[in-house]
């Protein structure tokens, strides 16, 4: 089954990822969007992730305890606080496998517009189909959803 593969392959990605960069598809596609567009908020970094927030704020937590990414608070206005990566932060993407936003992220990003409406709609149906208990589980990371 098609569905199948998808899953298992980035599965797959995701653990030879950790087992590649020390950290978890997740937090190296946080560290990526940061090295995109340094000085990010945590809900810019969230909208880019589409993930709720909290979820990237506890993303960014631990990342800033493990010191790849440190936030950094506005001089004219405190309550602004940025991120960026530390140098070891930039070593990690570095040295990531390609695509740092994990494969399924990336093969969705790369398929046209009219595609993607096509298969939201069909996933919306097979979910209608499942129903799911916990739709909340559609703002978790991939990568902690298939690595549990």
């Amino acid at each position: 089954m098609k569905f199948r593969l998808v899953i298992n392959t980035t599965k797959h990605h995701f653990s030879w990822v950790e087992r590649q960069c020390g950290v978890s598809g997740a937090q190296l596609w946080a560290l990526w969007e940061v090295q995109q567009a340094p000085g990010l908020r945590v809900s810019a970094l969230a909208a880019r992730m589409a993930m709720h927030q909290t979820t990237v704020s506890n993303l960014v937590d631990k990342l800033t305890r493990a010191k790849l990414m440190k936030r950094e608070r506005s001089a004219r206005d405190q309550r602004v606080v940025s991120l960026t990566l530390t140098d070891a932060g930039q070593r990690v993407v570095k040295r990531a496998p390609i695509p740092a936003r994990g494969m399924l992220a990336d093969a969705l990003h790369r398929m046209p517009e009219r595609q993607l409406a096509v298969l939201d709609t069909l996933l919306k149906s097979l979910l209608d189909r499942m129903r799911p208990a916990d739709r909340d589980a559609m703002k978790q990371p991939l990568s902690e959803m298939l690595l549990k």
